[in-house]
């Protein structure tokens, strides 16, 4: 399997105010039709009716199908001559996870017959909720369209779409966020899915900096020697068992033309295989844990995606590369490490490694002077346990932000929900021989107080929210991504950073 960095299917998208005639309409192998759910079905009009309408052939076979399941949103699947017909129901109030998740069924229902030209086809829906799915089509189509990395011979038939053709009113859809959103979702989702030992922390750093070199980006690499002089103690304790000393913190920075100021800053966890080391996993435990570098994954998504809209102001991102190994010189429970800020941590579960990479990476992080930080982990269970995988955790220390927070995962599509960062959760952390407990014993609320841990070394006076991605992985798939390994966090963390560069007073506070 190869391992040079994967390109994004190229797909022709258009748009067209009118309704495709008779003629046009033989140039699709397959259409999306969308009416609206509260009202009758005048969008299927004949070609003699007045107001929105579709040729005869296409009209009267959406209407018998409709008539079949008089409620339901759909997707609805039926044959028009050598065309394959998906039927949407859809509500004016549909909110963005809704369209998401909508066309992601549509287009999986479609890809079945390998279209190579789509048409989406609004009839009669008012204009807002239409584009909502229009920019849901395109990101549903551009993840169908991905293949995700696969050993031995490839598939014989893969969904081959070429064009997608918006028609009817669909106001104004960002074609060109919804573009570079999904290639950072589709290379996040191509990173976790490599297996462990073709994504080694040493291989990560190599297509990472193969990245940036191609897409004008500064990269700085600190090693485990250099972490050693710098007295990484949080992270080195991760690593000591490692094979290879390979790992280490790579430090990315997007510098646009003009941009001036202090950067934001993208953090991601990048766990290659989490063993559990001394404290070690059970074998179902241990399974897909080449997953656990997903954070960082969707972190350096983000900032893909953020270069290729453009974003105005410098962007940092630091990804934690490692392997949490067993051996002989693995850190064992009740060890004391001294992190790079000179805080001492009395290790309480190897298998809370997140924690600790993360610490050194955020203290180092908190140097630079950021405006804000924005950090991703697939860090608990515990939050999986309270959210499930539909919706990840997002954690912050500025009170402020919560709603903030919950706007931007509905304009998304990648809905978080705002978790508690309480000041007393820190007396259950006290430790009796050095500065701070690693995590807690028993492991309750572990989201909370790994947020809690993670904080000290980010302080009050930087912004900063911590997303834990309890919806990184969702079997059968979420929202517009039909792939168990979501790439959550991406289209988050660009709206994400896009509100704070237009609310720049929410990121200039200070506290304390």
């Amino acid at each position: 399997m190869s391992t040079v960095l994967p390109e994004c299917p190229k797909i022709q998208i258009k748009q067209d105010t009118s309704l495709p005639d008779e003629n046009r309409i033989r140039e699709f192998d397959a259409m999306i039709l969308i009416m609206d759910a509260d009202g009758e079905a005048g969008g299927f009009q004949t070609a003699n009716g007045a107001g929105h309408h579709l040729p005869t052939s296409i009209a009267k076979r959406a209407q018998a199908r409709l008539a079949q399941s008089p409620e339901g949103s759909g997707p609805f699947f039926l044959s028009a001559g050598e065309a394959r017909l998906a039927l949407l129901r859809v509500s004016d109030r549909i909110d963005t996870f809704g369209a998401l998740n909508l066309m992601r069924k549509a287009m999986a229902g479609l890809m079945d017959d390998h279209p190579q030209a789509i048409a989406l086809i609004n009839c009669g829906m008012h204009a807002r909720p239409a584009e909502r799915l229009a920019e849901a089509a395109v990101a549903a189509l551009l993840a169908a369209r991905f293949p995700l990395p696969k050993l031995g011979k490839p598939p014989k038939d893969p969904a081959a779409a070429e064009a997608l053709t918006l028609f009817g009113n669909l106001g104004a859809p960002d074609i060109h966020r919804a573009e570079a959103t999904a290639e950072g979702n589709n290379l996040a989702r191509w990173l976790t899915h490599l297996p462990p030992n073709h994504l080694t922390p040493g291989r990560y750093r190599e297509l990472a900096e193969t990245l940036a070199e191609r897409e004008g980006w500064t990269s700085r690499f600190l090693g485990v020697k250099e972490l050693r002089r710098l007295g990484a103690g949080a992270f080195l304790s991760v690593v000591e068992a490692s094979p290879t000393e390979d790992a280490g913190i790579l430090h990315l920075q997007y510098r646009p033309s003009g941009a001036s100021g202090q950067p934001f800053t993208l953090v991601g966890k990048g766990i290659c295989f989490d063993t559990g080391g001394t404290n070690l996993k059970s074998a179902d435990g241990m399974y897909g844990m080449h997953g656990d570098m997903q954070g960082s994954a969707v972190a350096l998504g983000s900032l893909l995606a953020l270069s290729r809209l453009g974003f105005t102001q410098p962007v940092d991102c630091w990804l934690a590369l490692a392997e949490n190994h067993i051996g002989s010189r693995a850190a064992k429970p009740n060890d004391v490490v001294t992190a790079v800020d000179g805080t001492t941590i009395e290790i309480v579960n190897t298998d809370a490694e997140g924690r600790m990479v993360l610490a050194d990476t955020l203290a180092l992080a908190r140097r630079e002077r950021p405006r804000a930080i924005l950090d991703y982990a697939t860090l608990t269970g515990s939050c999986v346990t309270a959210l499930g995988h539909r919706i990840s955790g997002a954690i912050s220390n500025r009170p402020d932000w919560i709603q903030p927070l919950l706007d931007c995962g509905q304009r998304t599509g990648e809905r978080v929900w705002p978790l508690p960062y309480a000041e007393d959760y820190d007396e259950d952390l006290e430790s009796g021989v050095a500065d701070v407990l690693q995590c807690r014993p028993p492991a309750e609320a572990d989201h909370l107080y790994a947020a809690r841990f993670l904080g000290r070394f980010v302080g009050t006076d930087i912004p900063w929210v911590h997303v834990d991605l309890s919806a990184g992985h969702r079997k059968g798939g979420l929202g517009h991504i039909g792939t168990d390994i979501t790439g959550f966090g991406v289209r988050f963390g660009v709206e994400w950073m896009h509100f704070l560069q237009d609310n720049q007073e929410l990121s200039d506070q200070t506290t304390g």
